[in-house]
């Protein structure tokens, strides 16, 4: 194994209860014949999974050829990113500036950190990082249509703004999390920027300035197909063609970042939302398209304190409750062999904590899967977690 002196191994592995060997081992099967590989965590808040996540990812890249990284955000949001670590200015902070919240901790930042530095030594074969989602509106973009507003119909202002302003918080907090924390103005957010754009359509030149009316349908693009305006968790086919087409064109063996109701190589039914019945994923339009060549890998933890909560054990009926009865800080099955399959194979409950998790509904906070075995090859299990350090 290759052991680049630019990009050392620290000491993480053994807080992460994973020796070097052990995460060897595991890379070392996941990369198998591999073409994508999709890396899902059970929560976005946990130090420790994140970490397993970000050091088997680097072990692909040294020694499996992995070159590209697809990171659920939009594109523009995560050119930022690949600027960066191809040797752009500014640092890894600044670089996750206009990321969405969840990658804009200090572990992200490292994790960057460290594909910089391996594509310093390696610029002819360097790291590529992309978004799923398409471009998306940003902060700027409201600054800029008030201005427009300001300085062509000043008596429209307030108007414009009235629906412009409530929902661009939506860029710090989304706005199903606003609804489920309780915090959120009542009216849906694609209503006020319908509305704002009917506005826009009207007022003194607006019409004819294309720059601006951009960044207005930008707006309304992006409140209409969030996860509120969607109605939905997941873009699925869209985010699975921006993984394929990239992969396809450039023949990059690929890591893909999300979270495990999108990595599933199974349909799943949320527990939070039953009546909606299966629904696929990002992952099982993947494993269509590229059969056991897409590797879907589940990370998840027993119990811990996730800063925005306290996480009791599991219930009993989840898969967590059971890979816990192990007594060990971290392990790791393959579902794919026989006996695996055999022991471990059935319909199955797997928590799943998102932004909107609450404790008093602790019991449905997971998804159902038909078929274990058929929604993850890799299970991977730390019994104790800490929390994701937030950038400011």
């Amino acid at each position: 194994m290759k052991n680049d002196t630019t990009t050392p191994r620290d000491s993480l592995p053994s807080a992460l209860g994973f020796s070097d060997a052990t995460l060897d081992d595991l890379a070392r099967r996941i990369a198998g014949s591999a073409t994508v590989v999709g890396m899902g965590e059970s929560t976005r808040f946990a130090r420790e999974t994140f970490g397993v996540r970000d050091r088997l990812t680097r072990r692909l890249v040294e020694q499996y050829g992995f070159r590209a990284l697809a990171v659920q955000d939009s594109a523009d949001a995560a050119a930022a990113l690949d600027t960066y670590v191809r040797g752009g200015e500014g640092s890894a902070g600044s670089a996750l500036d206009g990321a969405w919240r969840p990658w804009r901790t200090a572990e992200t930042a490292a994790a960057l950190e460290w594909i910089r530095a391996f594509n310093e030594e390696h610029p002819d074969d360097p790291v590529r990082i992309f978004g799923v989602k398409p471009a998306q509106a940003r902060p700027a973009d409201y600054d800029a249509v008030l201005e427009h507003v300001r300085e062509w119909a000043p008596e429209r202002l307030a108007e414009v703004a009235s629906h412009l302003e409530p929902i661009r918080t939506a860029h710090r907090v989304d706005e199903h999390v606003q609804r489920a924390k309780g915090t959120h103005p009542g009216r849906p957010f694609a209503e006020h920027a319908r509305d704002a754009l009917t506005l826009m359509r009207s007022l003194p030149g607006a019409a004819q300035d294309e720059a601006v009316m951009a960044r207005m349908r930008l707006i309304v693009d992006f409140h209409e197909g969030s996860v509120a305006g969607r109605g939905s968790l997941a873009g699925d086919v869209l985010w699975a063609d921006t993984i394929s087409d990239v992969q396809r064109r450039t023949g990059l063996r690929t890591v893909y970042w999300d979270g495990i109701a999108h990595t599933t190589a199974a349909e799943k039914v949320l527990g939070m939302a039953p009546e909606e019945g299966p629904q696929g994923s990002v992952g099982t339009v993947l494993r269509e398209r590229y059969g056991a060549r897409y590797v879907s890998v589940a990370i998840g933890f027993h119990h811990g304190d996730l800063g925005v909560a306290v996480l009791p054990e599991p219930a009993g009926d989840l898969v967590d409750a059971r890979l816990g009865e192990v007594d060990l800080p971290a392990h790791w099955l393959d579902l794919r062999g026989d006996a695996a399959r055999r022991r471990w194979d059935g319909p199955a409950k797997v928590r799943v904590i998102s932004g909107v998790y609450d404790l008093s509904r602790d019991a449905a906070e997971h998804m159902a899967v038909a078929s274990l075995a058929d929604a993850f090859d890799v299970l991977v299990h730390i019994r104790q977690v800490s929390p994701v350090r937030r950038l400011p």
